[in-house]
């Protein structure tokens, strides 16, 4: 057989058929869930220790002035707490995006008595959306006030 009739010649599809490229690869939506959930388990457990590190192994205050731990001291491990924390916080916040029609559902099954809505899905999920929003909003408020008088009621041990 020549060259040209074997490169002629019907191929069986397993031969044929090329692997999807990476750029057309794409996750669903249960594979994004399972990643953000193990993401948070793992971001937890970080915070989780560098929290009982900064807790229990420094000592308090002033006394751990000079210790070190893995190359941080006190103000490196209060720093790497605070951007754990930081992480963390922008993750329970997609999480919930990506549950949010999920948490609608149950809130209004609980509050509305399980009734039915007419109004087109469409609609719903920009009313949804809205309510979203505006409860990010209010607890972000609710946090800032509360933030601005823990700044406006510390008092330094010279008053």
């Amino acid at each position: 057989m020549s060259t040209s009739q074997l490169q002629n010649r019907p191929q069986p599809e397993s031969l044929t058929a090329s692997a999807p490229s990476r750029s057309s690869w794409k996750l669903s939506r249960t594979a994004v869930n399972f990643l953000l959930d193990t993401f948070l388990l793992l971001n937890f457990v970080t915070l989780l220790f560098t929290t009982v590190v900064v807790r229990f192994i420094f000592p308090l205050g002033a006394a751990a002035e000079g210790w070190r731990l893995w190359g941080l001291n006190l103000g490196g491990w209060l720093e790497l707490q605070f951007a754990t924390l930081a992480v963390m916080t922008a993750a329970v916040l997609l999480h919930v995006m990506l549950h949010w029609n999920w948490i609608c559902g149950v809130v209004t099954s609980r509050l509305g008595g399980g009734q039915k809505h007419k109004k087109p899905v469409k609609d719903r999920d920009g009313i949804r959306t809205i309510y979203g929003v505006g409860l990010l909003i209010m607890i972000l408020n609710v946090l800032g006030v509360a933030l601005a008088i823990a700044a406006l009621m510390i008092r330094s041990p010279l008053d």
